[in-house]
């Protein structure tokens, strides 16, 4: 599965020579993006400024914060953006600025950076269960998810963003691929992590005449958005709780779309098992809980077993879920077909789909 892509060593010669000079120089020196990656290179470095054509903000990190015009032409520039490094890399190209991604800075650099998110421990993962990603990588039920799977994985082991390319900022479409077939009328819906409503909204659009949606979201301030996004569609219920593999009360971390459960912390925020739940039979499930997946996955298998459900859940957040959570749901149900769907130019918002 580990693929070489073609000019990765001029691609390594470039960074690293980038990395001396960026360490060395005294030319202007900036970071673009406003996020972990521009703090922690904030925190080391004597940096000038951090660009960003999208905020009102006017400092960050106790920098200032300057939109791209004004970055003077002998500029060498870190691109830190997370989520779109292509994106921002076409608009530095277009500005003539010499620049270079944060994986590739963090790679060559040796400074103590910010690791990639929802990479910690992945090559460990990988290197300890190289058989189960080959059996994962066998499984999949078309050469598209292959394709995905390979891309990820080779990115996640060795940090050159060429894997990566091809991958399109397309979150607008996440969880609904054609090949799930849902029909416009009959379907129940359990959205689960449903951060603001939008998800279930998208499938409202999509499945007009459905019977029911449930919908889980513990984080207080995102189930009055969700109860706010949706109160003008019938059948839809609104659960102040998050769904797990045993009935618990926990501590959760409010972040707004990234909000998580803190699993060494005990709080006032409930979670319950699907399984013990009276609701109807859903159609599909759809799980994205920032890393608690496989509990909730783990609540739900009676009704997993039972009705056979579409499933489409995250596996981005941590190393092995890719290979995990496939056998975790095919120990329940074997007859599934495994599909694997990406929706951004970076890491983030890998969805496993069980068909």
């Amino acid at each position: 599965m580990i693929t070489a892509l073609p000019g990765a060593a001029g691609r390594a010669e470039v960074a690293q020579a980038f990395c001396a000079d960026f360490l060395a120089s005294e030319r202007p020196r900036y970071v673009l993006g406003r996020n972990v990656y521009a703090e922690s290179l904030a925190r080391i470095l004597a940096l000038d400024g951090i660009i960003d054509d999208y905020t009102a903000e006017v400092t960050h990190a106790g920098l200032p914060v300057v939109r791209s015009a004004a970055v003077p032409a002998n500029a060498l520039v870190i691109n830190a953006a997370g989520g779109r490094p292509f994106s921002a890399a076409q608009r530095l190209d277009a500005l003539g600025l010499r620049h270079l991604d944060y994986f590739a800075f963090l790679k060559w650099s040796g400074l103590p950076l910010t690791p990639v998110v929802f990479n910690d421990g992945f090559a460990n993962d990988y290197a300890a269960h190289a058989m189960e990603y080959a059996w994962l990588e066998s499984r999949l039920a078309d050469g598209a998810s292959r394709e995905i799977l390979r891309k990820l994985v080779n990115f996640r082991l060795d940090y050159d963003l060429e894997h990566l390319r091809g991958f399109t900022q397309r979150e607008a479409e996440q969880y609904f691929e054609p090949f799930l077939k849902l029909g416009a009328v009959g379907e129940t819906f359990v959205d689960v992590g449903a951060y603001d409503g939008a998800t279930s909204l998208e499938f409202i659009r999509r499945c007009p005449g459905y019977r029911a949606i449930h919908l889980f979201e513990p984080e207080a301030t995102n189930f009055l958005r969700c109860k706010a996004a949706l109160q003008a569609h019938p059948n839809v219920f609104c659960h102040p709780f998050g769904l797990s593999d045993r009935p618990q009360q926990v501590a959760l971390a409010a972040c707004g779309s990234a909000s998580h459960i803190l699993e060494d912390g005990i709080g006032d925020v409930a979670l319950v098992r699907l399984d013990d739940l009276d609701i109807p039979a859903p159609s599909l499930i759809k799980i994205d809980t920032e890393g608690f997946e496989a509990p909730a996955l783990a609540g739900a298998a009676g009704v997993i077993a039972s009705c056979r459900p579409r499933i489409a859940v995250a596996v981005y957040h941590r190393a092995g879920d890719f290979w995990r959570i496939a056998r975790q749901v095919l120990s329940v149900r074997s007859d599934y077909a495994l599909y694997l769907r990406h929706y951004t130019e970076s890491i983030y918002e890998t969805v496993m789909f069980f068909i």
